[in-house]
């Protein structure tokens, strides 16, 4: 049996330690930080390439050819089928010269871009190409013409992005099953 002095003893610490977690909890940010595309933030930009395997035998001068790109971590692959997807994602801190830089190695290395996947799903400093990744409820097809309005040389980073966003807004509903659904992926408009 516990007397008055140990209930109350025990009741205090109990309250302390609620108190505590709803603190803990409080202050504690629980969504993911946005990062910054600020010119100081030094984050390198990640850079996965899946190749066709036509384009096997030069791994090493096409490894080099990606990495004199600007500060990037290159991730190399040789895409296991005959040719890799064409489908791109852009970071949307990928300066503008590196991001037409990476479509026009698209057209050489991957047989060229037709889909484009949505921001939303991607680290904003990585791109990939010839990715299979995603799923079609986190792609958009392009048209060539889009594709060569993001290569237009006048663009700047903010106008190629806001361009590249206006590519890949995702449908509301989607078809699954032979019906008309709610899209599981959709995003929150991202800026």
């Amino acid at each position: 049996m516990i007397n008055k002095f140990g209930a109350c003893k025990l009741k205090s610490l109990l309250l302390s330690f609620y108190i505590l977690i709803i603190f803990l909890f409080g202050t504690t940010n629980l969504g993911f930080a946005k990062e910054t595309c600020d010119s100081t933030n030094k984050t390198r930009l990640k850079v996965e390439v899946w190749l066709s395997k036509k384009h096997e035998k030069n791994y090493l001068k096409i490894r080099k050819e990606f990495q004199q790109m600007a500060d990037t971590k290159v991730g190399l692959f040789v895409y296991p089928a005959d040719n890799p997807s064409r489908v791109v994602a852009i970071g949307r801190c990928t300066p503008v010269q590196i991001a037409q830089h990476f479509l026009n190695k698209a057209k050489k290395y991957s047989l060229g871009t037709t889909h484009l996947v949505n921001q939303g799903f991607i680290s904003s400093h990585w791109s990939g190409l010839g990715t299979s990744l995603f799923s079609e409820n986190s792609i958009n097809p392009i048209t060539q013409n889009q594709l060569k309005m993001l290569m237009d040389e006048s663009l700047d980073t903010d106008s190629f992005h806001t361009l590249y966003r206006s590519f890949t807004v995702q449908s509301e509903t989607v078809s699954a099953f032979g019906l008309i659904l709610e899209n599981p992926k959709l995003l929150n408009k991202i800026n």
